[in-house]
């Protein structure tokens, strides 16, 4: 094997035909002829050509050959990956064969067939670079071409290359190419690493060797030796702006495959700095380096055809590059790659977790991988930092290597197995980095993890020590997760680790969440969301029992992936884990009910009218004590902002925090305070110190003409806006204002006009038409004839409109509501599902409850989110003579549960069971209609 200092070897695992006696490649998905046989095609073009005299006639003639050849070994290669649809190499070394192919009969009918006979192009050497030049295709990937010459490129080699390039062109196929000389390689790789990368995988295609093989002892000898550290900087730099641009995350929910944190470009990236820094043709040569043990390169080589593998498909299934995992790609790629739906998960959620596991080891040896190319070229630090910088203290059996936590003594280390979650702790406590070298001795040793270390107290003193004393645990947590120590210390964690939820709502998958929830748990219990959550950090500043609520939030989504409720299997697990962890019965008591009803809160502020006095009794009773609330109201919060940036908003704190307010003081007072009389005659009392400026007789109309739901649903503020609306309004006006609601991350929007049946349904309609999310909506009749109408909505976005848009937007609504606009007819066009959305199932699951509400019949719709639904169902309701009073509408990416507090035309409850089913299957057919048309 050549190292760094001698001419680089070229990799060479996808042959060239450049001539007829050169081997035929052995390796390829099928046998090279059965794809492509480049001297029978070469001895067709040659025929076609005494067949047509006429350029053009043959130019046409020949580029059919080209394409039928083309397509039938694209044809071969694809028939044959099917058949073994997880294994991509022989597949992306069969593209490269037939693209060789292509490239060498597309330059010799240019140069034979087509050229000026006195053309005199020169010497040149006709190269693949990039990915092409590694011999690693997806079926669409780049054709990247370097036409080198030695010391000029003539006029007559011009000529030719733009010949070459219209033929490979009228193929379709994606060609990027340069012409240079080896001087000009040598020049712009020095100053271009992108150039220099492209360089670094070049391989002969065909033409003049000695040229190629020029060029490749001047690279090493005048521009890669002695450069190694800064190449591998420059390729560090460009790994990381790359996972920032693609989010930063490994467990993003739409990986890009090629360039995503824990995708091909990162194993691709470990192939450049190999190669630059040693000289190697294959990675499998790391191994005989001692860079990685046989066990780490078979990981490698697994996670990186796997890779392939998903790029392959989808590169097939949309028939151009394509390398976005989109919702809608990810359903098909895992069926072309035989996954099946498992018990209580789909296949597609499967595939997923398989994914992220493989994008982990990618991570995983390429720590590895850099750590011995620092510990070999590590840049020495300057005196004066050497000097100043404090050294940081570490445990005896710890030095710091490199700045980071290293192990001293091995055998030490693995005498006590306590010391592999010491490590961790350690980290924790010194606040370093732990030294891949020995999270690669934790790896090695998992098997230490045994049911004795798993019930050794001191064991779980460290695990819990990691949790609750030094800081936030989340680096160390996510660390120890990658690792496999998580899920060996708490085997009941193992099924979630890289488990996706094939949904719009989680940004992540369900182990990165649970991480990220106690991320935020830690920062909230450490001050630095104060403001933005005064609540929960009064909570925690006031004290609570730390270990439940950090091990609840450990727990709470831990029963995902079954065919039960996550929630009630979580608890059930949670009551052999609590124990296990020395928990005592009154902890485990209420670990086990805070992971069974952790979605109470989040569910009853959401998707019920807080405003009830019977949701906020109804709920007290649920959790009984301060305690269990306090605890419960953080670990919603926690929950809900760990599912990804923008999940959280106003609106949604300013449920929980008004939710939150209401049970506390019923608890502290008393559930009978908590009635409609005792809320009437408070907010009565709120309007009139709100108008001071009114007479009594005024006060006392406005009062008078309101029935007495209408005096627990608003807010005096918006009370008071509507009572001067109805003390100015004139006949058959429509009145309406518009405000930003900066507390609540929405607009309200606040409506009066003259009573009629359905004004719910327009209002609706007339909103959805000008793109408006309805979050919150309730509408009442006064009993001298007019409606009043509350909405909060938000722009696409899910922030209040901008004070700018509002005018446009009160004209449209007003259009709508005036009939010179009919948003039934005008919703047709707009009422879509976005084609990466339409991979999702949601079952519609409706329901009736009669004891939610003292005077209302709540009717829940659970069911595919799109533009129009709410206005479909609303009128839908309205068709069937039930007076809508108020809709609380919850969404959680592409689902969608609107809650409707209605009565029927009688103004009772709908008590009878026929009239339920027949409402409910209108309801149906509402929305089966609605889908339909969505998705036409």
């Amino acid at each position: 094997m050549k190292n760094a200092s001698s001419s680089g070897p070229a990799r060479t695992s996808a042959s060239s035909p450049s001539a007829p006696h050169d081997a035929l490649p052995e390796d390829l998905i099928l046998p090279a002829q059965e794809i492509l046989d480049p001297a029978a095609l070469c001895a067709a073009i040659d025929a076609a050509r005494k067949t047509h005299a006429d350029d053009k006639a043959f130019r046409k003639a020949a580029i059919t050959l080209l394409q039928e050849a083309q397509e039938k070994g694209r044809a071969r290669i694809k028939a044959a990956f099917e058949e073994t649809p997880r294994i991509a190499r022989p597949a992306t070394r069969a593209y490269t064969w037939l693209t060789d192919g292509l490239v060498t009969a597309a330059l010799r009918m240019a140069q034979v067939h087509l050229a000026d006979k006195k053309a005199k192009p020169g010497a040149f050497a006709l190269c693949a670079v990039g990915g092409y030049g590694r011999g690693e295709m997806a079926p669409h990937s780049d054709v990247d071409l370097l036409f080198l010459a030695n010391t000029k490129i003539s006029d007559d080699l011009e000529s030719l290359i733009e010949r070459v390039l219209y033929i490979l062109w009228d193929l379709h196929l994606k060609v990027g190419h340069s012409s240079r000389t080896i001087r000009d390689c040598i020049k712009l790789g020095a100053e271009d690493y992108t150039i220099r990368t492209a360089l670094l995988e070049g391989r002969f295609i065909t033409g003049e060797r000695k040229l190629f093989d020029d060029l490749n002892d001047r690279l090493w000898s005048d521009l890669f030796r002695g450069t190694e550290k800064d190449f591998i900087t420059a390729k560090l730099d460009e790994r990381q702006s790359r996972h920032l641009k693609q989010g930063g995350q490994r467990y993003m929910v739409e990986p890009n495959v090629k360039e995503g944190k824990g995708g091909l470009r990162d194993l691709q990236s470990l192939y450049w700095i190999a190669k630059y820094v040693h000289g190697v043709s294959d990675t499998s040569q790391l191994v005989t380096l001692g860079v990685f043990s046989d066990e780490e390169y078979a990981k490698f080589y697994k996670a990186d055809d796997y890779l392939w593998a998903v790029r392959c498909h989808l590169h097939l299934i949309a028939d151009r590059p394509m390398d976005q995992l989109s919702f809608d790609m990810q359903v098909v790629v895992a069926e072309r790659m035989g996954y099946r739906d498992r018990a209580g998960r789909r296949a597609v959620e499967v595939f997923m977790q398989d994914y992220f596991r493989h994008a982990t080891v990618v991570g995983e040896v390429t720590r590895i991988f850099l750590t011995k190319m620092e510990a070999a070229h590590v840049k020495s630090e300057p005196l004066l930092e050497r000097v100043f910088r404090r050294r940081r203290t570490v445990n005896k059996d710890y030095e710091v290597v490199h700045n980071r936590l290293a192990i001293k003594d091995e055998d030490t280390f693995l005498a006590d197995k306590l010391n592999i979650l010491r490590l961790f702790e350690e980290g924790m406590r010194t606040g370093m980095l732990i030294h891949p070298d020995a999270m690669r001795l934790v790896t090695a040793n998992l098997d230490l993890i045994d049911d004795d270390m798993r019930s050794d107290p001191e064991a779980v003193r460290i695990f819990l020590g990691t949790l609750l004393n030094h800081g936030n645990p989340e680096r160390a947590l996510r660390r120890m997760n990658e690792l496999g120590v998580l899920a060996a210390f708490l085997p009941e964690f193992e099924p979630i680790v890289a488990m996706m939820q094939f949904n719009m709502y989680h940004h992540y998958t369900v182990d990165e969440h649970t991480i990220q929830c106690l991320r935020h748990l830690a920062m909230i219990e450490h001050g630095e969301l104060k403001e933005e959550l005064p609540i929960a950090s009064t909570i925690l500043r006031e004290g609570v029992n730390r270990k439940v609520l950090y091990v609840a939030l450990m727990l709470h989504d831990i029963g995902k992936g079954r065919e039960e409720d996550h929630a009630i299997v979580g608890a059930r697990i949670a009551r052999s884990v609590c124990p296990r962890l020395g928990l005592k019965p009154a902890e485990c008591e209420t670990v086990e009910w805070l992971v069974r009803y952790h979605l109470l809160m989040s569910d009853m502020a959401q998707k019920r009218d807080i405003a009830d006095p019977r949701t906020v009794r109804d709920f007290a009773k649920a959790v009984r004590t301060r305690e269990r609330l306090d605890l419960l109201c953080v670990l919603t919060v926690c929950d809900i902002r760990g599912v990804g940036p923008g999940v959280w908003n106003n609106w949604k704190a300013a449920l929980l925090r008004g939710l939150y307010n209401q049970t506390r003081r019923a608890l502290e007072t008393g559930l009978e305070d908590l009635n409609r009389e005792t809320r009437s005659r408070e907010a009565k009392r709120a309007l009139r110190e709100a108008l001071p400026e009114w007479t009594k007789a005024d006060l006392d109309r406005e009062i008078r003409r309101h029935y007495p739901t209408y005096w627990q649903g608003l807010h005096v503020t918006a009370q008071t806006v509507l009572a001067q609306m109805l003390r100015d309004i004139g006949e058959n006006e429509i009145s309406m204002d518009l405000h930003p609601d900066e507390d609540r991350d929405a607009t309200r929007a606040l409506f009066a006009m003259q009573d009629h049946p359905g004004i719910f349904a327009r209002l609706a309609g007339a909103l959805a038409l000008v793109g408006a999310n309805v979050v919150d909506a309730r509408t009442y009749t006064s009993k001298d004839g007019y409606a009043t109408a509350a909405f909060w909505i938000q722009d696409a976005d899910g922030h209040p409109y901008e004070e700018a848009r509002l005018p446009r937007l009160r004209l449209m609504i007003l259009k709508t509501l005036k009939g010179e606009v009919v948003a039934r007819d005008a919703m047709k066009d707009r009422d879509k599902i976005k084609k990466r959305e339409r991979a999702f199932k949601l079952n519609t699951a409706i329901s009736f409850d009669n004891d939610g509400s003292e005077i209302y019949t709540i009717i829940e719709v659970d069911t595919r989110d799109r533009p129009a639904l709410l206005f479909d169902l609303t009128r839908t309701l309205a068709a069937a003579n039930i007076q809508i009073s108020s809709a609380v509408i919850a969404t959680y990416g592409e689902q969608a549960v609107d809650s409707f507090y209605v009565k029927d035309m009688f103004g009772l409850k709908l008590y009878s069971e026929s009239k339920q089913k027949a409402l409910e299957a209108k309801l149906r057919d509402a929305i089966s209609e609605g889908q339909e048309r969505a998705r036409s």
